[in-house]
């Protein structure tokens, strides 16, 4: 696809398709007529936003079933579509060497303008751009173009059209932030923002502000009401907004004469269906300055601590404690228990930094508040004046560790407790335990707490990524029919994106099942979603590097590998972080470098068959014979049928890489 042109100016010739709503074509302003065939719709829109060629053979499988000449009815579609798109100048419809594509180039493409703004950032957008991006998302991507009996289309469709609403949504929220409170625009902004997520606390806070802005206290304690009880009946935790509202309160100078709103109505079962979802808690406190042995405020600190919250939010794999809230008790000096009682926390995360003319050091620890053990304790380093590289180098360090050590002291927990007594939390973390055993047996077992976890909490977002990983697991290892289970490792994924499509693991378990199913380049945009979504999301780097380690860019490859160690350097998957690197560097010719990457892949605790092949390969091209014959012999101890073609065929290299690890083979005599 070619680069389009969004900002020209329309003549007789230029293109524009509108692909939001009912689809439309206009050719110099003036629309044309499209055929009524849903399928040369549904074609038009997926040529569109395929950033490659498509193979034939893959149209035919993405938009017909069972027909009886299928590459007939594709070249009919496509005749269709270069009577649309053609001109006597200009051939649009390009179908070289099989495979089909379409040259856009000038041509203006709603949900392709979308899409490079939602990349680039909708903070970088003019008001007058994020309205006409709003406007366009109000209508449904593709509206009416469902194809029957096409389920990987309907697939496609179907993520497309999460993608966009969290589109529309980021937008919407971005714009409505532009608007004074106060302003008619800001409370119709808020209402607007609300309807399309009622579940985003920014919106409900934006709400609230607008209401007591007017002095509509009573309609404040009435949405808080209403929406408590919402929150509770999905699931979801809703002291977040109590929190947001707390601050807004305290903000408004007429607060002594305020009606107290009754915010611990949320909690009373008697007056809530359902109870949240229980979901470890942790507050990071303010990161304090060490001036001459005495520890005080640190405006660095603070900035350090605004980003640590952040980042750990958009993980959402934890409940994390609003900003408002940890500062608002921060000077009481208080000690951990009171800490964790005033806030209603699992754990707590504490520190203080020291500037010198070398640089920052920071020291960070998290403790347990329930049994006041300190879970997890390092020190930073960064020499660097710039504040700005101080904060990004630190934080990584310091949210990846978090979330790893919450994890791991909640899997430990899960483990102690009697199957029938977990909550889905819990269950969840049990099924964590299991899946990181890398064995058939340990993978149902896993795949079994998945399902129970999201029996319990059906909105449960990472059961069913953890589900999908299980069925992905089964076709990556051969312990199960690969096409039945990479239809069931789709099927977990997409009710994980269903249930929380602003999930970076629900985005990393979509892209590896679309992997398996062939579609490398979408699950490469599902895969970057995942880390958009939360740039500390290790794994998502990990699939990234495992993805274009094989058939995409090397290069690429090996940063997104070196990336994921450094946010996850002690990861259940880290041999799959080192064995990725290592095929990335076969592909660049450099063997012996790929043989010591194997090496320390193979290293790691529960290494599976195929590192040890990537291990014994690597060494092969190495000219290491007599260690390559090591690991498969190591391979032959663990399955004494695997060969050459159960490692390829687990893979999906390219040609070049294809042929290296042939001769890799060929060199060590592995064949059987």
């Amino acid at each position: 696809m070619g680069s389009t042109d969004l900002d020209a100016v329309p003549n007789n010739s230029t293109l524009e398709l509108k692909l939001f709503g009912l689809a439309e074509l206009l050719r110099g302003g003036v629309a044309q007529r499209l055929p009524p065939s849903r399928k040369v719709r549904a074609l038009l829109a997926y040529l569109a936003l395929s950033p490659h060629p498509v193979a034939r053979e893959r149209l035919c499988s993405l938009f017909w079933d069972v027909p009886n000449d299928p590459r007939g009815e594709l070249r009919w579609c496509l005749s269709k579509l270069r009577a649309l798109l053609d001109s006597p100048d200009r051939k649009r419809v390009r179908a070289e060497e099989d495979r089909v594509s379409l040259d856009l180039e000038g041509c203006a493409v709603d949900a392709i303008r979308i899409m490079q703004a939602a990349g680039s950032g909708f903070d970088r957008l003019s008001n007058g751009d994020l309205q006409d991006i709003v406007a366009a998302c109000e209508e449904e991507f593709l509206e009416g173009v469902e194809v029957e009996r096409s389920a990987e289309f309907g697939h496609w469709l179907a993520g497309r059209r999460n993608e966009f609403r969290s589109h529309h949504v980021m937008a919407l929220a971005e714009l409505v932030g532009r608007m004074p409170v106060g302003t008619p625009e800001g409370i119709a902004g808020a209402r607007r923002w609300l309807e399309h997520a009622p579940l985003d606390v920014r919106a409900h806070g934006r709400l609230l502000a607008e209401l007591a802005r007017r002095g509509l206290l009573d309609d404040c304690a009435r949405h808080m009401e209403t929406a408590g009880r919402m929150f509770a009946s999905e699931g979801v935790d809703f002291s977040p907004v109590r929190d947001a509202w707390a601050r807004i309160r305290g903000q408004i100078a007429t607060v002594s004469a305020m009606p107290v709103v009754p915010l611990e109505a949320a909690r009373d079962p008697a007056a809530t269906p359902a109870s949240p979802t229980r979901r470890a808690s942790v507050a990071v406190m303010p990161f304090r300055g060490l001036y001459s042995g005495r520890l005080g405020q640190s405006t660095l600190g603070d900035a350090l601590t605004h980003d640590i919250i952040s980042r750990l939010a958009r993980l959402r794999n934890l409940f994390v404690i609003a900003r408002g809230s940890v500062f608002a008790i921060a000077d009481e000096n208080l000690g951990l228990p009171e800490i964790g009682r005033r806030l209603g926390v699992d754990y707590v995360a504490t520190g203080f930094l020291q500037e010198g003319k070398s640089g920052v050091t920071v020291a960070a620890e998290i403790a347990e508040v329930a049994t006041e053990h300190i879970v997890w304790t390092d020190r930073f380093e960064v020499a660097s004046a710039d504040r700005l590289a101080v904060i990004e180098e630190i934080s990584n360090g310091i949210v990846s560790s978090i979330a790893a050590e919450i994890e791991t002291a909640e899997r430990n927990r899960a483990m102690l407790k009697h199957p029938d007594s977990l909550d889905a939390w819990e269950a969840y973390h049990r099924g964590l335990w299991h899946m990181y055993r890398f064995t058939r047996e340990e993978n149902a077992k896993a795949a079994e707490f998945f399902r129970f976890s999201a029996r319990l909490d059906p909105t449960f977002s990472r059961a069913y990524a953890g589900l999908s990983f299980t069925h992905w697991q089964s076709a990556f290892q051969n312990w199960g029919d690969r096409a039945e289970q990479t239809r069931l490792a789709l099927e977990a994924a997409g009710q994980s994106v269903l249930v929380d499509d602003q999930n970076p693991a629900a985005h990393w378990s979509m892209g590896r099942a679309l992997w398996m199913a062939g579609e490398a380049q979408e699950a490469l945009r599902e895969l970057e979603q995942s880390v958009h979504l939360s740039p500390n999301f290790a794994l998502g780097h990990y699939a990234l590097s495992f993805v274009h380690c094989q058939s995409g860019d090397p290069i690429t490859a090996i940063g997104s590998a070196d990336h994921s160690r450094l946010l996850s350097p002690c990861d259940p998957l880290l041999f799959g972080m080192l064995g990725a690197r290592a095929m990335a560097l076969v592909r660049l010719g450099a063997y012996d470098e790929a043989a010591e990457w194997g090496l320390r892949a193979v290293s790691r605790p529960n290494a599976h068959v195929h590192i040890l092949a990537i291990a014994a390969h690597c060494l092969a091209l190495a000219g290491r014979i007599d260690e390559a014959r090591a690991q498969a012999a190591r391979i032959r101890l663990q399955n004494p049928a695997y060969g050459p073609q159960d490692f390829l065929g687990a893979f999906r290299f390219a040609p070049d890489a294809v042929e290296r690890f042939r001769e890799g083979a060929a060199l060590i005599g592995f064949t059987v």
